[in-house]
């Protein structure tokens, strides 16, 4: 059986390959079946937890997934954007980016802090720019 894949909410493609660039949309740590990665109910009456270092790690595996279903991947990143709703998840955030990318050899990039995302459990957002020489 094929794992359900996550679908955009909108009019716009995960990816848009444009010659040698490929360009992917702002990607969150949504799941195929619409729960998101890095919340946790922590009490009876439904007290949530959202946990940056694991939507991170889930925003960059489904980024790479995308990618892949276009022949590339995240070593192929030259930049990345990245949106937090918090910059006091900056640490967490980049303890998970430094487990996919390496400092010397990895892409540009910029992260701003954002007054919201599309859904209240969201505390991550990352785009991404990649080039991949045509065959």
């Amino acid at each position: 059986m094929t794992e359900k894949k996550v679908t955009p909410r909108g009019a716009y493609p995960h990816v848009k390959v444009v010659g040698d660039f490929i360009f992917v949309s702002g990607t969150s740590s949504r799941r195929s079946d619409n729960t998101i990665a890095g919340v946790e109910i922590i009490d009876e009456m439904g007290t949530k937890k959202l946990n940056a270092y694991i939507q991170t790690k889930e925003v960059l595996t489904n980024i790479n997934n995308n990618l892949q279903e276009v022949g590339a991947s995240l070593k192929d990143a030259v930049d990345v954007t990245s949106f937090l709703v918090n910059m006091n998840d900056f640490a967490d955030y980049n303890k998970a980016y430094a487990e996919f990318f390496d400092a010397a050899t990895g892409p540009a990039r910029t992260t701003v802090a954002v007054h919201q995302l599309p859904h209240p459990d969201l505390v991550v957002e990352i785009k991404v720019t990649v080039y991949k020489k045509s065959l």
